[in-house]
């Protein structure tokens, strides 16, 4: 970056700067998709650090308030930042060197540092970052370099037609590089992609489900969840596009007598292949909230992989107590390993609802736990499962805030009606759901305007895995009204009218909605 005409007017400057960062983050996406590390470019590694600093209270203000768009508001506000920086960058570009330099520099090691230092990095994972700075410094020079028309670099030296020019061809390659970069994972993700997998029949199908298990009534959350509906909460900002014919697994550490690696094949040909529905929640979920689904999965029994290892149950005598599970981004979770092996139907699932996993959901391969919050169990695109203790090892969410172990808390809901509902007097069908996992649930009731506890009827139950829905009919008179629910499960415990945020271990307290009736 050279001197520029002192006379460069600050709003060309500025864009400069601005079609300089574009430049720099096609360029880096360009690599990072070649590399097949989008995860490395610079806008997605600093995501990706901002994710791991930001403080529990922060993040969980995030995901109550964005859901699950939180990850792209996150880039957006980064993006933003940036857009700001760069512009004073070009800004400065046109009084001096040296201050473009040391911005150039400044951003240059930030997204260095945070594509270095990701659980998964490696010394090229810093290609991408330095392209970026290359696109950005050349650019740069080239739109803050204009001549006068004349020839001359000053005075009265700016071509606004060159400039034009020059910015307009930029910024248009970077959008078309940026467009190409995105398509290159959905075009070629490479190797066995779920659009390839043909699962097989499980040897051991899921039970039958009883008639009435889903009451089919307007606004309340169908019995299973279609997958293009079923939450995702996880720190990915980039879904993984594993080739599952590279895939491998490593089950290693305390307690396993022989290390044992699996393959996709080993698992879609093992004779153990079960079914079953399961319902996960995620521990962010507030109270009334939507990060729940039920699925009907497929997969290997975690126990009998585990005992093939030679690993025992603390109960057992097992030198472990923690399983930490490793994803292909670096991201770990730790569970209990009496959980795993104590005859529930924890598994690593290939399926989910008939079909491979999508890779929204950990394809090729995930953990699923029942009566487990995901965080402890639900590890998605999972490449190594280590056995250890849990005074040996805090997985990633426990230095964050969140407790270590997460056992699901007796929950209900209510889907319809809908918070600030305006309704008609007279019969009014009040629904939801209501879980309890590996426990299973035995009676929710309602209560309107803070009265008398009403049963209401249960839809036949699934399995004690799976939430359970709920129907009342309710004579409603014409006013305001609260309405209040609230579940029993198996084992008797009725769930707390006591308030709690999700973090440390989960949301507690009572659905409520007002409604309006004319």
């Amino acid at each position: 970056m050279t001197d520029t005409p002192r006379s460069f007017p600050t709003g060309p400057a500025a864009i400069a700067g601005l079609v300089s960062a574009g430049a720099a983050l096609a360029a880096a996406e360009v690599v990072g998709a070649l590399m097949s590390r989008p995860t490395a470019t610079p806008l997605q590694a600093v995501g990706a650090g901002v994710i791991d600093l930001v403080p529990l209270p922060l993040k969980q203000f995030a995901v109550d308030t964005f859901g699950t768009a939180d990850k792209p508001v996150l880039l957006g506000g980064i993006a933003v930042l940036l857009a700001c920086a760069a512009a004073l960058i070009g800004i400065a570009a046109t009084r001096g060197r040296v201050a473009a330099v040391a911005g150039t520099a400044l951003f240059t090691a930030i997204g260095l540092t945070a594509a270095l230092t990701r659980p998964d990095a490696g010394p090229l994972d810093a290609l991408p970052t330095l392209v970026g700075a290359a696109a950005f410094a050349t650019v740069l020079t080239l739109t803050t370099r204009i001549p006068s028309p004349a020839g001359e670099d000053a005075p009265g030296g700016f071509d606004r037609r060159r400039f034009v020019l020059l910015a307009g061809t930029a910024a248009a390659a970077s959008a078309a590089a940026a467009a190409g970069a995105r398509l290159v994972p959905a075009a070629a993700p490479g190797g066995l992609t779920p659009a390839d997998v043909t699962l097989p029949v499980p040897g051991d199908r899921a039970a039958p489900l009883p008639d009435g298990v889903d009451l089919e009534i307007d606004g309340l959350a169908p019995h299973f969840t279609p997958n293009a509906d079923f939450y995702r909460i996880d720190t990915a900002l980039s879904v993984p596009r594993i080739d599952a014919t590279a895939w491998s697994l490593r089950i290693h550490g305390r307690g396993v007598r022989d290390d044992l690696v699996l393959t996709y094949e080993d698992l879609l040909a093992h004779p153990d292949l079960q079914e079953r529905d399961i319902t996960l929640a995620c521990v962010s979920n507030p109270v009334g909230g939507e990060y729940i689904g039920n699925a009907r999965w497929i997969g290997v029994p975690l126990a009998s992989l585990l005992a093939q290892a030679g690993v025992r149950s603390p109960a057992d005598g097992g030198p472990a107590d923690q399983l930490v599970s490793r994803s292909d981004d670096g991201m770990t979770i730790g569970t209990p390993v009496a959980d795993v092996m104590d005859g529930r139907d924890a598994m690593l699932a290939v399926g989910m609802n008939g079909r491979p996993l999508p890779y929204e959901h950990g394809f090729p391969v995930r953990m699923v736990v029942p009566g487990l919050y995901g965080y402890v169990s639900a590890c998605k695109w999972i490449v190594d499962i280590e056995l250890t203790t849990f005074d040996a090892f805090d997985a990633y969410w426990v230095p964050r805030g969140w407790a270590a172990r997460g056992p699901i808390k007796t929950q209900s809901r209510i889907d319809t009606p809908r918070d600030g509902a305006d309704l008609r007097s007279g019969t009014t069908v009040v629904a939801g759901v209501a879980w309890a996992q590996h426990t299973g649930i035995d009676r929710v009731e309602v209560s309107i305007d803070d009265g008398p506890w009403t049963e209401a009827e249960l839809a036949p139950e699934g399995t004690v895995d799976t939430w359970r829905q709920w129907v009342l009919e309710w004579d409603a008179a014409p006013g305001e009204h609260r309405i209040t629910v609230r579940a029993t499960d198996r084992d008797g415990r009725t769930q707390t009218s006591d308030q709690a945020p999700p973090a440390p271990d989960g949301a507690t307290g009572h659905h409520s909605v007002t409604v309006a009736v004319a």
